[in-house]
């Protein structure tokens, strides 16, 4: 472990404090302004080492705490799940065009959630129908796979293909019964993406499960090296391959699909970051792993920072991912390809 983190020491670092310094100004950022010093104030007073009055303190709880702290953390799980789900997915299914939404669980959990809207409402049940169904549609995907070509690559992307098209079909049927007044509204802003709509509560409750998701996929990196050369190789050197690479869509759906319930449909996070990091650390999973969780962490604190700040009106935070993810991808696109080389 102390080799691992001696090899990375210098780019985690970076990463952290930037992630850190996003963070706080994520906090800072809002309609009613409060300074990163201010933060730091209010942070030091719960541990002790400052003091602030008593109404600023209840100002700054109720603004920092009940309002902009569930949408930091909001952000950091969501681009850390998507992230470490879409360099997994690269891995597993070795193209560098592939996503965490590939098979079919970012359609799945959008037709479960808007399902949940149209008849319940209750953000609770939105949020496990979102999961749940997410499950389903990989479920679907995958026993395609299975059934039609023995869980081959070519088959697993096909069946996943077709569950994400059966799902978006139910999507536009739940949209079509939707009232045009009152509910369609909401599920067309909700599939834009949306961090405004989680509280802390609802934000911590999946953190435990989210993070677990993450840290399995960073700890299936050395395993993906060993495939990366090919099944019959990786056999070789004693890996599980099927053990690993239905882990890694388990855990990768499972961070996916709970991104959903508190996000909505969020794009490009998963594809962006892993080429980005392959061009700082390379190809080798188990270094690429925690730098695009990293990254994933800090590309959706920036467009949400962006979100929130360019106008008055909140842009969907699924707008901006799609403007900041397009530029980026063609920068980088180059260089990538001769990472995957």
């Amino acid at each position: 472990m102390s080799h691992f983190f001696s090899r990375f020491n210098g780019q985690l670092a970076a990463l952290l404090l930037l992630l850190l310094a996003m963070m706080l100004f994520a906090l800072s950022l809002g309609n009613y302004p409060i300074s990163m010093l201010e933060i730091c104030r209010f942070v030091g007073s719960h541990l002790g080492l400052t003091t602030l009055t008593d109404e600023r303190q209840s100002i700054l709880s109720n603004i920092l705490l009940d309002v902009r702290l569930p949408r930091v953390i909001g952000a950091i799980l969501v681009g850390m799940a998507l992230s470490g789900s879409g360099a997994a997915f690269q891995a597993v299914f070795r193209n560098p065009l592939v996503s965490p939404g590939m098979l079919g669980v970012l359609a799945g959990a959008s037709f479960g959630a808007t399902l949940g809207m149209l008849f319940h409402g209750n953000w609770m049940v939105i949020q496990i129908m979102a999961f749940a169904f997410g499950l389903l549609a990989v479920g679907i995907g995958v026993a395609i796979g299975l059934i039609f070509g023995g869980g081959s690559m070519i088959t697993l992307l096909l069946g996943g293909i077709i569950s994400s098209a059966l799902f978006s079909a139910l999507l536009s049927l739940v949209k079509f019964a939707a009232d045009p007044q009152d509910e369609l509204p909401s599920i067309v802003y909700w599939l834009m993406g949306s961090l405004g709509m989680s509280g802390l509560s609802d934000v911590l409750w999946l953190l435990p499960p989210m993070l677990l998701a993450v840290l399995v996929l960073w700890g299936f990196g050395r395993a993906l090296d060993a495939m990366s050369m090919g099944d019959e190789e990786a056999r070789a050197l004693g890996v599980p391959v099927n053990l690993v690479r239905y882990g890694v869509i388990i855990a990768a759906t499972m961070a996916s699909a709970l991104s959903v319930s508190i996000a909505g449909m969020v794009g490009w996070v998963g594809l962006i970051a892993p080429h980005i990091a392959r061009m700082l650390v390379g190809p080798e999973n188990s270094r690429l792993m925690p730098v695009s969780i990293m990254l994933g962490a800090i590309f959706l604190l920036l467009a949400d920072c962006l979100a929130r700040g360019f106008s008055v009106v909140e842009i969907p935070i699924g707008i901006v991912t799609e403007c900041l993810g397009l530029p980026l991808f063609l920068l980088v696109l180059h260089r990538a390809r001769k990472g995957w080389n």
